[in-house]
């Protein structure tokens, strides 16, 4: 796997008083126990970073600090050492205690996360230890006095870790969306071969978004693209000099096209590549993995991002319901929804399956990865699973540094 340099990962610091529950937090927030935890205030002392994959997040640096209200000399240098994480941080998470009298302190280290315009959550921990009233005129405190989003949460319990992930993904900064579609496994000059099918679901006189999003984006990596019916691909393959760099297709023609094309061509879907970059290519391809414990009567969701009047064949309704019927045999049950109508109660799901979301922004999409995450339900996307149901997606994903 190559590995995203940190440069390039969004940075989440955490911030707070001595025994907040910061390390905890960092614990339960990764689900690994990345940093020491005592009862004992000041158990952090130099900051604790890690380079990790925060699923559905993506690349990210997690960084524990020291207590910003540590004592003495040593104290101080902690202290000098946590102001510096702040120069480095995307996303700053300030953790208070529930039940303190007063926040003061937190209103300075606010002041200074402002100054430098980082984004801040505000963490109530320790909720397990207030009362339900007291809570509630906590986060109103929160939100007027500091002026800022807050949370609630308990990280020894991890309860509510999923809604502190979605308030991620909602304040992370905008460089925290991806900046290209291909264009990081693609070099000036490279030939893309397009094969975009023009059946009775391709709109007329025009391409589908995702095409039209692929084919920009090429062009503004200054590589070819070349774009074909999946009837003219052979033609196309034969009349090049040179073996094309990559070859993107429909997913819902992958059999098809794999067969046509030689195994040392590189091979994706426009789907995967929707897949990466609006949501998590490593998450969906896991939870493709799935399909393969599915049983007769399991209820699978599909879910599409946009409305749309369906016609014979589609994808959502007609194929993939077929084509999960015939692995896992009679008896799957398999719900569609569509645009807004995605359920709140995702418990007796599964699997999800997740359309490529060309409507949505990645932050949308990212939100209903959490809540599956949430719920433990796995979740693929069309192109994955269609991939993994003809025994081609390593093939498919393996061009993409996310993927080992």
């Amino acid at each position: 796997m190559i590995s995203t340099p940190k440069g390039n990962r969004l940075h989440i610091s955490v911030f707070g008083r001595r025994n907040a529950g910061k390390s905890t937090l960092v614990n339960a927030l990764t689900n690994q126990k990345l940093s020491l935890v005592s009862a004992v205030p000041g158990t952090t002392t130099d900051p604790v970073e890690k380079a990790m994959e925060l699923l559905p997040l993506g690349p990210v640096v997690i960084v524990d600090t020291a207590g910003l209200d540590d004592e003495g000399t040593l104290g101080e240098l902690r202290i000098s050492k946590t102001y510096e994480v702040m120069d480095k941080t995307d996303l700053a998470i300030l953790v208070l205690i529930a039940g303190e009298e007063d926040y003061e302190m937190e209103k300075e280290w606010l002041r200074e996360l402002s100054e430098r315009k980082i984004p801040v959550i505000g963490v109530i921990n320790k909720i397990d230890i207030a009362s339900p009233l007291y809570l509630c005129a906590l986060e109103e405190l929160i939100v007027k006095d500091l002026g800022i989003p807050s949370i609630s949460l308990s990280a020894i319990d991890k309860a509510n870790i999923g809604q502190l992930k979605e308030a991620i993904v909602k304040y992370a900064p905008t460089d925290f969306e991806l900046s290209t579609i291909v264009g990081d496994i693609l070099k000036p000059k490279d030939k893309v071969i397009l094969v975009a099918p023009q059946d009775i679901q391709a709109p007329k006189g025009r391409l589908i978004l995702p095409q039209v999003q692929v084919i920009r984006d090429i062009l503004d990596n200054d590589a070819l693209a070349l774009t074909v019916k999946d009837s003219e691909l052979p033609d196309i393959l034969n009349s090049l000099k040179e073996k094309p760099d990559l070859i993107i297709t429909d997913s819902q023609i992958f059999k098809k096209v794999n067969a046509m094309v030689p195994g040392d061509i590189p091979l994706t879907s426009f789907s995967i590549l929707m897949a990466r970059y609006k949501g998590s290519l490593k998450a969906f391809v896991e939870g493709a993995e799935a399909i393969d414990t599915l049983c007769p009567g399991d209820k699978v969701l599909i879910a599409e991002a946009c409305t749309h009047h369906a016609l014979k064949g589609d994808i959502a309704r007609e194929k993939l319901p077929s084509w999960l019927q015939e692995k896992v045999g009679e008896g799957l049950i398999v719900e569609v929804c569509s645009g807004k109508d995605f359920p709140e109660n995702l418990s007796s799901y599964k699997l999800i399956v997740h359309c490529g979301s060309c409507t949505f922004n990645r932050k949308q999409l990212m939100s209903r990865l959490i809540k599956a995450e949430e719920a433990g339900v796995p979740i693929t996307n069309f192109g994955t699973a269609i991939a993994h149901l003809n025994g081609i997606l390593k093939r498919v994903t393996s061009m993409f540094p996310e993927i080992e």
